[in-house]
Order: structure tokens, then C-alpha cells, then sequence
């Protein structure tokens, strides 16, 4: 009976006389009853003539696994901020789905990544990944149908690509940011759409739907893994090591469709085989899309080559990773009018991603000898003849203990194999912090990355001090080093190093009262992230906790400005929980605390000294809604909620002017434009509460907004123009600028994700835990004056302090004697000037110390 029920109800589906139905709440069991459904048989409605909620996508992936016993299943490989699960849909001929488990583990054999003997007669593995920006929205409806033709028997042709292809299928990247896009449309779109782009639909609110819960670009996340989404799905992706991912996407509305071949530049480490087979697999795309006579371009714009996106890591992974981007997005809706009179259609949209990844599917199946034959290739050659000038690279055992650790963590996550020095060496090798070749020196337990392991491309890729860029009109930052990153010493030998495999554990309390129970107080030294995770743990139990704003030694340590103090005295109303509360947080924290048995110092101030200053807890507030940039946003919401686990108040720029500053102590913009959020009667009750006592930070565009104004000491240099310059005057035929070089002579003013050494002064708190030297990201020509008298030029980038990437000729002298961070008091309060955003993706890690010295120790 239930069977019959399920056929009559699908026949209804089909006539169109059920409009939608209880299919969507069956359990993946009760899907199994019955035909299997078309898209539109499941959801009521035909595909493109709405669009389906991410509950509504997981249920119908499930319905099709169901029904292709012996050749899909569904895997759950994490779920998402907003606790949406992530899915991976394994799909294979019923002959090879009984072994997935061992094609996965040869890929692994292939790439030496796994023991034992490898076999190339196996079938090549595609990953499909749909919708990691949710507005793109299109890809989440494309995948429906392609999980619906490659469990459809009737499908030959795709029964016959399965015969040599695992498919892997990730229906939505960004479960989060779909929902936050479909639920929006769904809720304000006409009931018959309105293709006008000045229609309500076609205008997403902020901060819209692309980003995932902290409004992260999921897309830029690859290498980095800072988000979980991103950590649950490569770790995944590392099981399988696919010879093709191929991620789907949509830009502006009034374009058209991208595939590959890419743009350049190219990365110089990307094989002749894979840019061949972008070639290869353009073919397969340009003979559907010619067939169909759709529109389409290719080697425009998606370039190869910063190592954070989907079609490069998985590149540096061995992979042939490509971008496909169809033309709508989320300005596009159900149906946009473009302005050369066509109408785009989400049903459009939806063919030519249906088309391109049953192509992708097509030429995986058709080549899959000669990807795994070059798959292995590739990973052979990077164990026994790695690539580049440089064969080791050493990270120094005297960094940071926490930060070693938070390094060795992410090439955990990356699967690069490491070890350390035994012994002191003497070798030629790059400096990172000198920027120059010279002798430098290993010693014992300094960590060790080789060159000569699987994963060698990704680790010179992510290593390399300056990358080769062939071509400046490149889409994303062009400078990223983890030695910078991460802030640490390090060294690029041309030498091969040997190295042990394991470290010996370091103890978190160390010191000549590490083991009692009651030592004087504890020490802990203030250098990374992990210490001010540290200290932000401490304050919300209710710890007192100090920190030296001058240095000093004690029982034979020395312990620099910033240093945290968390004595005995003045904790006594913890009791007997003050030892085990502080160690457990220190643990937790991942740093280390030194215990003493006095507060006397051998040199600088005692314990007790004034010199050493109390940490208020502060109440911290930050500013988000229309006119704040949301990632930037995200960045800092992110930090205290992820990465510190502190408190902190969100308040929107939507009513920003009713709320009582005097509640909180630190508020802090994000950069943005914040002309409309702060008009003059605002912006003068901003600087009377910090005028009162409070601490304003302003990142970026916040500073940029601030500068120039009245009572900001912050003041803007002229911008540098070619008409202006010495050789515009010289020259005046220099005007008569070439049409079709407009791209390239804007390069002239941007300065496209660059490494600059930036001078400290860390004799202030906002560079405690610092040497004389930042290196920062900088991703916007800076053009600021020194502050005045009155003010304290914190951080400045000097001339020649260039370390890497692409500076245009016109922001050059921006970047040369330029203010980058620093502080003005205002009343009893401050301003903390952060021109360069130090949280920048969270990737940045040698910049939050920075950030935390200015909202804990600023001031204090």
C-alpha cells in the first residue's frame, strides 16, 4: 500500500497537480520506498522556478542515495557554525563502490602519503564542490540534478562515465550563507518575479549571503583553514586526495559563463600537465557550450596563483583545479534584466552548471589513466626532486613556545611532515627577518620542514620568500609566507637537512617552584595569540592579573615588557582553586607560565613595583551593519569568539546612536565607510566618550575616516598621481594614455596583499611582545603622516622597507615613510590608530598580539 501511495503521488508530481508535499520530511529510510524522483517530483515545483532551502537540498541528496544502493553514499563530514551538516555524496559504478575505501587509500599510496603498494588500474577520483559563497545559489540547484543523473539507471552516459570515475559531490560548501540568501529571497521576491534589476529582490541587504556564519570567504580559506567548515571539509578532501576538483561559482549577472583554460598569471610551480589539462577539460566545456550556442569566455580574470582558493591548493595538492563561474549571483534572483535586452534565468543558470560539471565528469572518466599516471608522477617527483632553490626550511626552537605549537598545528592539518635539528649547524640560508641570504645558525630541536616529502610543492608554495609573479594583473594577495604569517625566525637553506622525527615534550609551568603547590606567583611572557588567550581566560575567572611595562629578571629569566604577573596576593579569595584554576587555563591556552618563589627581581622592578599595571577586564563593543565592511567585521567578531573566547557586544550601525557608550570601555571599528554611520553630531558624542575614558580602535577604513578631522591627529598625504609627477611635467604626451592599458595603469595605485618590514617602537604597550620589527600584509597603499606631538607613532613603514609581493609604481611612496599604527590620547581616553588590518582572514597570525595589546593593555 505505501508503495502504491508513493507511485500515485509521484504521478500527481509529474502532472503538476501536487504542488509540493511531505516527501521533504522522509527520513533517508522512507526515501528508499518507492521510484525514484526527479528534482521537481520531490520538491513540487520545477528547478529554477524557485529557490530551495539547504534542508530541502540535503533531504532530496538523501532520497537519491537511497535509491542507488551499492553506488552513492552520504557522509557527514561536519556541520557548520550554525550547526548545519556538511555532506560529501560518494558516488561510483557498483563495481567500484565496494572498494572506494582502497581507492582512496592508492590515491594516498600514489601520493607516498600511505604505505604500501599503489595501482594505477583503479578508477580517478572527481570532487565537485557547489555553493562556498551562498549567493551563488545557482549551485546548490544545479547539484540536485546532477545527483539525479548519476543514480538514474536510464543515464548511459553517466553510468558509463562511472565505469573509471569516483565522483565526489559536496552539494553547498556554505550551508550558512545559502540559508542567509534563500531565506531572504524567499521572503521578499514578487510572486511573479521581477526581472528589474531596481526590484527589491535583486537588492541583498547587508552583509548578504556570500559569507559563511563569521562572515568568512570560504573560497579564500584553503590554505588557511581558519574557519571550521574549511578544517572539517579538507580534512575530508585529504583522505581522498582527488586528481580533480572543480569548484563551481557565479560572479556579476550581466556576464556570461567562465570556464577553463585560467588567466594567467600562472604560479611557476603549477606543472606543464596540469596547464595542459585545464586545456583539455576547456574542450570538453567549449564543444557543450558551442552544441547549446550559450555564450562563454575563458583565460580572463580567474587566475592560478595565490594558494587560497579552490582551484589553487587543490592544484599544489596535485590536483587539476579549476573555477567555473556562471554569470548571476546574488543580484540575479529568479530572473534578471540585463541591459542588452536578455532576460538570465535561474533555469539558465542551472543548465550551463549541470553542463559543465557532467563535462568535467565526461573528461575525468575519459583521461583517468593519464591523470593517475601524472598524479603519481607529480607526488613522485615532489619526494625525489622537489622543486625550487631552496630543499629545507627551519623555523627556530627559541620562537614563542605557544606559537610553535600553533605552526605545528597547521602543518598537521596540511599533512607536511616535519622534524627537528639534532645537532648545531652552520649553513648559508635567507634570513625572513633580514630579507637577506647569510650564514644563520640551526640549533638543537629547531623545527624542520623538508622539501624532500609528498607534499613539497604545497610547502615551497607556502614558504617561498618572494613568489615568482609573472603577470601583475593578478586576482588576490601576492605575498603570504608563513615565516611572516606567523611571526617567527626561520630560515630557507639550499641544503638538505636531516632531522629527527619526534620532540620532547615541554612542560606548560616550569620554574624552581614549578612542582609546588604554592609557589609566590606565576610569569608567563607575553609573545603570541596564545598568551592573550591567556590572559583573557584568566580575567573572565575572576584572576588578577598584572603586566610589567618595563623588563625585568627573575630566578634567572628575563622577562620583557608585557610580560604577565598573576601573583598570590590579591587572588586570595580563590582559595585553594587559584593553582589548579591558573595551570588549567594555561594548559588550556596552549602557553607557558614560569612559577617563582619571590617577587623579588635580580634586575629591572620587583613584583610589587609601580611599574607593574593591574588588567581591567574591559567591556568591549563592535560596530557592524550597513557602511562597516562585513568581513572585516567578521574578522574581529571571530577573534573573540573562536579565537580568544572573550565577550564581546555587537551593535549595529542601524541604531548606534541610541546606545549608551558609557556602558562599555573599548569600542572598535572595523574598517568600512563610515561617513553615514557617523555624521558631525555623532562623531562629536564618539569623542566625548572617549574623551571620558574610553578606548576607540579604528581599523583601516575606520582610520582612513577618522584622519583629517577635527580633534584626530591623524592627517593624510597627498595621493601620488602620474599626471602630478616630475615626469608628467617632463613629459606632456605622458596624458595621452592608451584605452586598452586603463587595467593595467590602475595596478599603478594598488598594493596587492605586499609583505613590508614595519618599524616598532616597543617600548609602547601596543607593541609589547615584539622586537624592534612587524612584518605586515599590506593591501592598501598606507599615505599617512607621522603623528604630531601628542601622538605616539607606534608602528611606521620606513623607505626600502619592501620584503614581498606587488606594489604598484604610484604606491610606492605611500608605502615609504608612512604612519601605520599608533595611538593619540583624547581626554582621559585613546584612539588606537590601526591603518593595516593586523586580523586580515585570520591567517595573519603574527598580527593578533597586536590587536590584543590594543584592547587589554592600551591604556591600562
Amino acid at each position: 500500500m505505501a508503495v502504491f501511495s508513493t507511485i500515485i503521488r509521484s504521478l500527481l508530481l509529474a502532472g503538476g497537480l501536487l504542488a509540493a508535499g511531505p516527501a521533504r520530511a522522509q527520513s533517508p529510510a522512507a526515501d528508499a520506498a518507492g521510484p525514484l524522483l526527479t528534482p521537481a517530483q520531490f520538491l513540487g515545483y520545477a528547478l529554477g522556478s524557485r529557490f530551495t532551502p539547504q534542508a530541502d537540498v540535503n533531504r532530496y541528496a538523501a532520497h537519491v542515495v537511497a535509491h542507488a544502493p551499492g553506488q552513492m553514499k552520504l557522509v557527514r563530514y561536519g556541520q557548520t557554525y550554525e550547526h548545519r551538516p556538511l555532506l560529501v555524496v560518494e558516488v561510483a559504478s557498483r563495481e567500484n563502490f565496494a572498494k572506494l575505501d582502497d581507492i582512496a587509500h592508492n590515491n594516498r599510496r600514489l601520493a607516498g602519503l600511505d604505505p604500501g603498494a599503489a595501482s594505477r588500474q583503479l578508477p580517478a577520483v572527481a570532487w565537485l564542490s557547489y555553493n562556498v559563497h551562498g549567493n551563488e545559489a545557482v549551485s546548490s540547484e544545479a547539484v540536485l540534478q546532477i545527483l539525479y543523473d548519476l543514480a538514474n539507471p536510464q543515464d548511459a552516459e553517466m553510468q558509463r562515465y562511472l565505469q573509471n570515475t569516483v565522483v565526489l559531490l559536496d552539494p553547498c560548501v556554505n550551508p550558512d550563507g545559502h540559508d542567509r540568501y534563500v531565506n531572504w529571497y524567499n521572503r521578499v521576491q514578487n510572486q511573479q518575479p521581477n526581472a528589474s534589476p531596481y526590484a527589491w529582490e535583486h537588492r541583498e541587504p547587508w552583509p548578504g549571503g556570500r559569507y559563511n556564519h563569521y562572515y568568512f570567504d570560504l573560497n579564500r580559506d584553503w590554505a588557511w583553514q581558519t574557519q571550521q567548515e574549511s578544517r572539517q571539509r579538507i580534512a575530508l578532501y585529504n583522505q581522498w586526495l582527488p586528481a580533480v576538483h572543480a569548484d563551481f561559482h557565479e560572479m556579476g549577472p550581466n556576464n556570461s559563463y567562465y570556464f577553463s583554460p585560467a588567466a594567467r598569471p600562472f604560479h611557476a610551480d603549477i606543472t606543464p600537465f596540469q596547464r595542459q589539462f585545464q586545456n583539455v577539460i576547456g574542450e570538453y566545456n567549449e564543444k557543450t557550450f558551442d552544441k547549446n550556442n550559450w555564450l562563454y569566455f575563458t583565460r580572463e580574470v580567474y587566475d592560478l596563483f595565490a594558494p587560497t582558493y579552490g582551484d589553487t591548493w587543490p592544484t599544489f595538492n596535485g590536483a587539476i583545479g579549476m573555477t567555473y563561474e556562471q554569470g548571476g549571483g546574488g543580484a540575479a534572483g529568479l530572473r534578471y534584466a540585463r541591459p542588452d535586452g536578455d532576460t538570465l534565468t535561474l533555469a539558465q543558470r542551472i543548465a550551463h552548471h549541470a553542463a559543465a560539471s557532467r563535462a568535467t565528469i565526461q573528461a575525468t572518466a575519459e583521461h583517468h589513466d593519464e591523470l593517475l599516471r601524472e598524479f603519481e608522477t607529480y607526488y613522485t617527483t615532489a619526494r625525489t626532486q622537489p622543486k625550487g632553490e631552496y630543499k629545507t626550511y627551519v623555523i627556530a626552537a627559541g620562537n614563542d613556545p605557544g606559537q610553535l605549537r600553533n605552526f605545528t598545528q597547521y602543518l598537521d592539518r596540511q599533512e607536511i611532515k616535519y622534524g627537528f635539528a639534532p645537532r648545531q649547524v652552520k649553513a648559508k640560508g635567507y634570513n625572513y627577518l633580514s630579507g637577506k641570504t647569510e650564514t644563520v645558525q640551526v640549533e638543537p630541536r629547531d623545527l624542520v620542514v623538508s622539501m624532500y616529502q609528498p607534499k613539497s610543492t604545497l610547502v615551497k608554495v607556502l614558504f617561498e620568500p618572494k613568489p615568482q609573479l609573472e603577470d601583475s594583473l593578478t586576482y588576490d594577495i601576492t605575498a603570504w609566507a608563513l615565516p611572516y604569517s606567523f611571526g617567527v625566525k626561520a630560515y630557507a637553506l639550499p641544503t638538505r637537512l636531516a632531522a629527527d622525527a619526534t620532540a620532547p615534550a615541554a612542560p606548560m609551568v616550569k620554574g624552581s617552584v614549578a612542582l609546588a603547590d604554592k609557589p609566590y606567583a606565576y610569569l608567563a611572557r607575553w609573545n603570541s595569540l596564545q598568551d592573550v588567550r591567556l590572559l583573557s581566560r584568566l580575567l573572565q575567572q575572576k584572576v588578577k592579573v598584572r603586566f610589567a611595562e618595563k623588563a625585568f629578571a627573575a630566578e634567572g629569566q628575563q622577562y620583557a615588557p608585557g610580560s604577565l604577573i598573576i601573583t598570590r596576593a590579591g587572588n586570595e579569595g580563590l582559595g585553594a582553586k587559584f593553582d589548579q584554576l591558573v595551570r588549567a587555563q594555561t594548559d588550556s591556552a596552549g602557553t607557558v607560565l614560569h612559577a617563582v618563589k619571590s617577587g623579588f627581581s635580580t634586575t629591572g622592578g620587583d613584583l610589587g613595583s609601580g611599574s607593574v599595571r593591574a588588567v581591567k577586564a574591559p567591556t568591549v563593543a563592535v560596530v557592524a551593519g550597513p557602511g562597516v565592511n562585513a568581513s572585516a567585521f567578521g574578522e574581529v567578531w571571530h577573534f573573540f569568539e573562536q579565537q580568544l573566547g572573550y565577550p564581546l557586544t555587537v551593535l549595529g550601525t542601524e541604531y548606534l546612536s541610541t546606545v549608551p557608550l558609557s556602558k562599555f570601555d573599548v569600542l572598535i571599528l572595523p574598517d568600512g565607510n563610515y561617513a553615514d554611520v557617523y555624521p558631525t553630531a555623532a562623531l562629536d558624542n564618539l569623542k566625548t566618550w572617549v574623551r571620558a575614558g574610553g578606548k576607540l580602535i579604528a581599523l583601516e577604513g575606520a582610520s582612513r575616516f577618522l584622519a583629517d578631522k577635527r580633534d584626530f591627529l591623524l592627517k593624510a598625504k597627498p595621493a601620488a598621481t602620474s599626471d602630478s609627477s616630475k615626469a608628467a611635467r617632463a613629459n606632456p604626451y605622458r596624458a595621452l594614455r592608451r584605452y586598452g592599458d586603463e587595467q593595467r595603469r590602475d595596478l599603478e595605485t594598488q598594493a596587492q596583499g605586499s609583505i613590508y618590514r614595519v618599524a616598532l617602537d616597543n617600548s609602547h604597550p601596543l607593541a609589547f611582545g615584539y622586537g624592534d620589527t612587524y612584518y605586515a600584509l599590506v593591501r592598501n597603499p598606507l599615505g599617512y603622516k607621522f603623528l604630531p606631538q601628542g601622538g605616539w607613532n607606534v608602528g611606521v613603514i620606513k623607505k626600502n622597507s619592501y620584503a614581498a609581493g606587488f606594489t604598484g609604481s604610484l604606491a610606492r611612496p605611500q608605502l615609504a615613510d608612512t604612519f601605520v599604527l599608533g595611538t593619540q590620547d583624547l581626554g582621559r581616553g585613546q584612539v588606537v590608530y590601526l591603518g593595516d588590518n593586523p586580523l586580515f582572514r585570520a591567517f595573519w597570525q603574527s598580527g593578533k598580539l597586536l590587536f590584543g595589546n590594543a584592547v587589554f593593555l592600551v591604556g591600562q
